[in-house]
């Protein structure tokens, strides 16, 4: 099951008063562990960045210039997209950026559809309760320490280990030999390893003194009876 994790960062809080995307990230996971694939862009908004949005992610105008323009880093985006579900945390915002960017540019919205909200789940499990990126971090155990400032690719790292906790812990191994043998979703990442089975083999003077043990002690043993008796194993 192939998810993505994304973030970004703008120069305010609208697009539809010209706030524009300045950073993206992203990060792939499948069966909800990254893989260690991963999409990242500054981009130039073509406009000032306010002090006040410095101030939240420590991009200044002269760190981005010079930098793509979101129209030439969007087909980038979007392969790394493909059709996989998105998650973000308080996702609207996110969405909504990156959809103005799109028409801008002449391109398709995002399809709502794809939209997992980090935020309404952590507000259906911790009702009540802050659910910030990093009132999740402290709650779950998530190492948030270095997180001095918003940054997009910290923010998709941390979310993507709160995402998981958040599903309920969920350890991918039980539908890894499932996808292996066509019976789960193909993992294009993953190959099937060789390997040589390594019988574990009983002496036979131990063997015997098992039978004996088990002949003098223990009267009708289940696993000597059908259906669980195997020829020539006891």
């Amino acid at each position: 099951m192939r998810q993505i994790v994304l973030d970004t960062e703008t120069t305010g809080l609208d697009p539809l008063q010209g706030d524009r995307v300045i950073e993206i990230a992203a990060v792939e996971l499948v069966n909800l562990l990254p893989t260690g694939a991963s999409f990242h862009r500054l981009v130039d908004p073509e406009r000032d960045i306010p002090a006040e949005a410095t101030r939240v992610h420590g991009f200044t105008n002269g760190d981005l210039a010079g930098k793509p323009k979101f129209a030439e880093v969007a087909a980038d985006m979007l392969d790394f997209l493909g059709d996989a579900p998105i998650v973000a945390h308080n996702a609207p915002f996110d969405f909504g950026f990156l959809d103005a960017e799109l028409l801008r540019c002449g391109r398709s919205k995002l399809d709502r559809s794809r939209m997992i909200d980090s935020l309404v789940l952590a507000k259906q499990r911790y009702p009540g309760m802050p659910n910030s990126l990093d009132a999740l971090c402290r709650r779950l155990g998530v190492d948030n320490s270095m997180r001095s400032s918003h940054n997009a690719v910290l923010d998709c790292t941390l979310l993507a280990q709160v995402y998981l906790e958040l599903m309920g812990g969920k350890q991918p191994g039980f539908e890894l030999a499932a996808a292996l043998a066509g019976r789960g979703p193909a993992l294009a990442t993953i190959e099937a390893v060789a390997w040589t089975p390594r019988p574990i083999t009983v002496p036979q003077d131990r063997d015997a003194a098992h039978a004996a043990f088990v002949a003098g002690k223990i009267k009708d043993a289940l696993w000597l009876k059908p259906p669980f008796a195997v020829p020539g194993v006891e």
